[in-house]
């Protein structure tokens, strides 16, 4: 056996920059900006619910954008094939994705909200929406596997167009049926949802591999993760921090007039996003899938395409209604709730999975348990 580096109580927060390290601060401030534009700047959540095409925000779809494309263009985009043979990892994550959460929520919607149909639709509709876009944050600031996040994201995005309009019908209308609940149905095409994968992830995917591509070609590989990477990284935060401003002016009135409501549709909000990453952290160290394919399967299992839900509330619902609130409330539990379990994951890595998060051994399943020492078994 060889020994690794020793690890220290410091090493997990040393791997985070200086902005990476008071995220929590920029995503407060941000929240509280949108939130305060949303409430005191007149006219300004109608300006920006205006600005659309085809049903998707034009300025939350440019923040998205800025946001993903910097974390797309570090993947190793060569290693990608040795991903998708690792049918645990893919298997896992369709049936968190799929089967859990969607069942999570429903149950959650209903224990917590069954006096207030219209956010326990919404809250449902939040959970078939299966994350696309700040997933990709939240794995790389845990140092999760990058090219597991990319195929991950890839494939669910895939099912997300086939299933969920099929799934909406069963959650809202036939589950509740069968059960002897309240029904609300569900008006929404396979090619709304088409459209906005393709916005959300195959723009900044393709841009990401095209920059890879080109940058090693042109100036190899040195180059590009050397000086290139470096300078477009801290675009990732910038973009989500401008998205979470607009998102919360989007709804600033409706979330400062309504606080109430707000802490019903937080609470089980709360205990899906966390229960999401637990199960999804915890199958991936059982399966053996080592500390960054592990974090890539629970945050990929927690996060929630928020846009979309947002949208498909909006477009069947309207802006005002109780739906599309529940779907704005979803960025506002989700992005704190994930930020500190970005955290809780560094810490794991220490405590649970014996490695320094971003070591090449941190994705191995060969790493051995060791209260000090990260170790790997002599191939």
């Amino acid at each position: 056996m060889s020994a690794g580096p020793t690890l220290t109580a410091a090493s997990a927060g040393a791997r985070l920059s200086t902005l990476d390290r008071w995220l929590p601060a920029w995503i407060g401030l941000a929240m509280v900006a949108g939130l305060v534009l949303g409430r005191f700047v007149p006219g300004l959540s109608g300006l920006l619910a205006h600005l659309e095409v085809e049903g998707i925000s034009v300025p939350i779809a440019l923040g998205l954008l800025v946001m993903m494309y910097p974390v797309l263009a570090k993947v190793r985009y060569d290693k990608v094939a040795a991903v998708t043979g690792d049918r645990r990892l893919l298997v896992s994550s369709l049936v968190l994705n799929w089967v859990v959460g969607p069942a999570l929520m429903f149950a959650l919607a209903w224990a917590f909200l069954s006096d207030l149909p219209e956010y326990r639709t919404g809250l449902i509709i939040v959970g078939l929406a299966r994350c696309i876009a700040m997933v990709v944050i939240w794995n790389d600031l845990a140092c999760g596997d990058r090219e597991a996040a990319a195929v991950l994201v890839a494939i669910n995005s895939i099912f997300q167009v086939v299933a969920f309009s099929l799934l909406g019908f069963f959650y809202l209308t036939v589950l509740p049926g069968w059960l002897g609940l309240d029904s609300q149905g569900l008006d929404v095409s396979i090619g709304q949802i088409a459209l906005n994968v393709i916005v959300f992830l195959g723009v900044p995917l393709l841009a990401g591999f095209a920059s890879r591509w080109l940058g090693e070609r042109a100036r190899g590989r040195g180059w590009y993760e050397t000086r290139f990477l470096p300078r477009i990284g801290p675009w990732a935060l910038y973009g989500l921090l401008f998205t979470i401003v607009l998102l919360f002016a989007l709804q600033g009135e409706a979330v400062t007039s309504r606080p109430l409501d707000v802490v019903r549709i937080a609470a089980p909000l709360l205990v899906y996003f966390t229960t999401m990453w637990g199960i999804g952290i915890a199958t991936g160290k059982s399966l053996g899938l080592g500390y960054a394919r592990s974090t890539t399967l629970a945050f990929t299992a927690a996060g929630n395409n928020f846009e979309l839900a947002i949208a498909v509330a909006i477009g069947t619902f309207g802006a005002t209604s109780g739906q599309a609130l529940a779907g704005v409330v979803g960025p506002l539990i989700e992005v704190p709730v994930l930020v500190g379990l970005v955290y809780v994951s560094l810490w794991l890595a220490r405590r649970w999975f014996h490695i320094i998060p971003g070591t090449p051994a941190s994705s191995h399943p060969e790493v051995v348990d060791h209260p000090d020492l990260q170790t790997t078994r002599s191939r």
